[in-house]
């Protein structure tokens, strides 16, 4: 498995935008990289009445939809337990970077992006994992020693520090 970046902030903050701007990135140079993103809500990929749905509405517990294009393979859970991070990240294909949307509470390496406007406290003062902020504010004094603190307005500038640390970051 290649390396794993949580991208971690609140609702409103701009991960999947700079998340966007990153895969891009990095996806124009040939670089494979999946992502998990976590979501609170049911999930609807399909509507109810195509085949896929009603299939898995029948009672299948996965459907894979597969086309010359893409495939998708869906789950149903029925009562058993989400499964965990771990769990997820060994069912993707091999890529060398995995983006996690989400998942604040992973012991994995994180990027936070922190927008003060939102009104929602900064999460890397009570995470240690949290290896740098993109924020559109300056770093406040008193930071941790060691947070690399980006400018969220300047995603190319995140990427290259994404570029240096998967260079110098420990494959899990």
């Amino acid at each position: 498995m290649g390396k794993v970046l949580g991208v971690v902030g609140w609702s409103g903050s701009g991960k999947t935008t700079l998340l966007e701007h990153l895969v891009a990135g990095l996806a124009a140079r040939g670089m494979r990289v999946n992502v998990i993103k976590h979501s609170h809500h049911d999930v609807v990929l399909e509507p109810p009445h195509k085949d896929s749905a009603r299939l898995r509405s029948a009672g299948a517990a996965e459907v894979m939809l597969a086309s010359p294009y893409r495939i998708a393979v869906v789950r149903e859970l029925r009562a058993e337990p989400e499964p965990g991070l771990a769990e997820l990240l060994s069912q993707l294909s091999p890529a060398a970077l995995t983006l996690v949307e989400g998942y604040k509470w992973a012991a994995i390496p994180k990027l936070e992006v922190h927008r003060p406007s939102i009104g929602q406290p900064a999460v890397y003062p009570d995470d240690e994992l949290i290896v740098a902020v993109a924020s559109n504010v300056p770093r406040p004094e008193g930071a941790r020693a060691g947070l690399a603190w980006l400018d969220l307005d300047d995603p190319a500038s995140v990427l290259a520090w994404l570029d240096e640390w998967m260079k110098l970051s420990v494959t899990p």
